[in-house]
């Protein structure tokens, strides 16, 4: 399959959208579901999910950086 120039767009909007996606997500969980969670076993999940949001993030912006 031959990408076009208007696949590459998308593909980079997709990766910029999802990075909008991921970043807003972890911007709640930060601010919101860590503060709200009621046991033990709620906050580390939220911790755990934040570091693999901040993953998904770094990955994201390396995707983007090298699709430019």
């Amino acid at each position: 399959m031959r990408y076009t120039f208007s696949m590459e767009k998308n593909n980079v909007y997709n990766l910029m959208h999802q990075l909008t996606q991921e970043s807003k997500s972890l911007w709640r969980i930060k601010h919101n579901y860590q503060q709200d969670a009621v046991g033990e076993e709620e906050k580390v999940f939220w911790t755990a999910l934040e570091k693999d949001k901040e993953s998904h993030i770094e990955a994201l912006k390396r995707l983007i950086a090298a699709a430019l």
